[in-house]
């Protein structure tokens, strides 16, 4: 089916919906290395016009990449529930950003369409709306996740501790551990992207952490970042696995790219589950997604890269996640060019994660080739605290030297927490006073105040 808009004298056409959903897309780098991008801003408008007077019922009968051969296709239909979409059935997209901003429209109604929305229809209506309307949908859709603490309860933001080390150097690790930790970070989880996928090492990794943890009583859960069948063979040998972990994308091929299935990830998560080590709930997946994955692996077909970034949601929601976290600039400026391109991705992933019922975390980062600073990160921060952001980042400095980019630091979290009122998950919050780390009120106490957590952490690292 095509589609068309008139701008004054000048009619522009689009071949289809794919096409359509492309040329309504903001600006990025990506779509234009893909050549999908509109060519000129009155293309874009037009698109966005047209767009708008689109039916949602229409998502469900054109599909972008065809059911018969790509399995998050077939996800995406077969477990689309249309109970939940007949309260929403009868609008158009420009309709639907309407109920979404709508007053009437809160968190139970939301909650209620969820299993209705598709990621098409979801990336389509991000098109139509400027960031404060993302900031203002994303923020009435609480999404809320349970494994040894609770995440994404209204009012709280939680911090992923990343202490990563080039060398994979246990001592380097902890040390950069204690240091997320004195500063209140840790309570989505503790997440170390390995130098090395060699087994011994993750699981001398695994052990370490989980060590600290029991020892002393954190109610935090640990992961390290490796390929999913590895953390499979590392369950296997008894290894203490509390999240698994797998970078997932918005199509079959993509996936193929990074070696996964939907059979491979049902795997992981029935594995995961086997192990019942979550106290408060059973969340145990941990998703990282990026804008221009797709395009990087040549998986794309043709389809603008923010959609395929929310199909990769669809992929995310079927495995009940304990964390999805959007890496906004890692891949680079190829595919967000500069601060407001990785701005605006950061607040669309959010807001459409959000929608489909996903805990959406955000790595607010930039590479250092990319046309962005730590002010543009600032920025983004703090849109994405109003937003209601499930999590962030904590990296000791917000340079990652493992990883080699720019991300958000210990100290970020505590800013943002501060002007946005936010807490920590309350479990983790309750064990920070009992440590003398922060005061009741989640402010942190001054360091001489918990000295003795300090010098038995340094018996426990063997440091003198």
């Amino acid at each position: 089916m095509s589609y068309t808009e008139t701008i004054g004298s000048r009619t522009y056409r689009f071949a289809d919906l794919k096409i359509l959903m492309a040329k309504a897309s903001p600006q990025r780098s990506g779509d234009q290395l893909a050549g999908v991008a509109a060519a000129s801003e009155e293309e874009r408008v037009a698109a966005k016009m047209a767009l708008a007077q689109v039916p949602l019922r229409t998502f469900l009968n054109e599909a972008l990449i065809p059911y018969e051969s790509d399995e998050v296709t077939r996800l995406v239909i077969d477990d689309h529930s249309p109970q939940a979409f007949a309260e929403i059935s009868h609008l158009t997209v420009g309709d639907f950003r309407n109920w979404l901003l709508s007053t009437s429209t809160d968190a139970d109604a939301l909650t209620r369409i969820t299993a209705g929305l598709t990621p098409e229809m979801v990336a389509a209506v991000s098109k139509l709306m400027r960031n404060q309307d993302l900031i203002a949908a994303a923020r009435k859709r609480p999404v809320i996740t349970r494994f040894r603490n609770t995440v994404g309860l209204p009012g709280h933001m939680s911090v992923r501790l990343q202490p990563n080390h080039p060398t994979d150097d246990v001592k380097g690790i902890a040390a950069s551990m204690l240091d997320g930790l004195m500063y209140g970070c840790g309570d989505a989880m503790i997440g170390i992207n390995p130098a090395s996928d060699n087994l011994a090492a993750i699981t001398r990794l695994l052990l370490m952490i989980d060590d600290f943890r029991q020892r002393y009583q954190v109610p935090t859960q640990s992961c390290v970042l490796t390929h999913v069948t590895n953390t499979i063979a590392a369950i296997e040998k008894g290894a203490p696995v509390d999240l698994v972990f797998q970078s997932i994308a918005g199509t079959e091929k993509a996936n193929a790219g990074f070696g996964i299935s939907l059979a491979l990830l049902q795997e992981a998560y029935e594995a995961g589950l086997s192990l019942k080590r979550g106290t408060v709930g059973s969340n145990l997946m941990y998703f990282e997604t990026g804008q221009g994955s797709a395009l990087s692996a040549d998986a794309h077909f043709g389809v603008d890269q923010q959609t395929c970034e929310v199909r990769a949601y669809a992929v995310a929601r079927k495995f009940n996640p304990f964390l999805v976290n959007t890496v906004v600039g890692f891949i680079g400026p190829e595919y967000l060019y500069d601060g407001k391109q990785i701005t605006r991705a950061g607040l669309e992933d959010h807001f459409c994660g959000k929608l489909l019922g996903v805990p959406m975390g955000c790595d607010i980062c930039y590479t250092n080739h990319a046309e962005a600073d730590q002010d543009d990160m600032d920025n983004l921060l703090t849109l994405l605290g109003v937003a209601g952001i499930n999590f962030i980042m904590g990296i000791p400095g917000a340079d990652d030297v493992m990883l080699n980019y720019q991300s958000t630091s210990f100290h970020d979290a505590l800013y943002v927490r501060d002007v946005l009122g936010l807490r920590r998950a309350p479990e983790f919050e309750e064990w920070l006073e009992s440590m003398q780390i922060t005061d009741a009120r989640g402010a942190l106490l001054s360091a001489s105040t918990h000295q003795p957590l300090l010098e038995g952490a340094r018996d426990w690292m063997g440091i003198a």
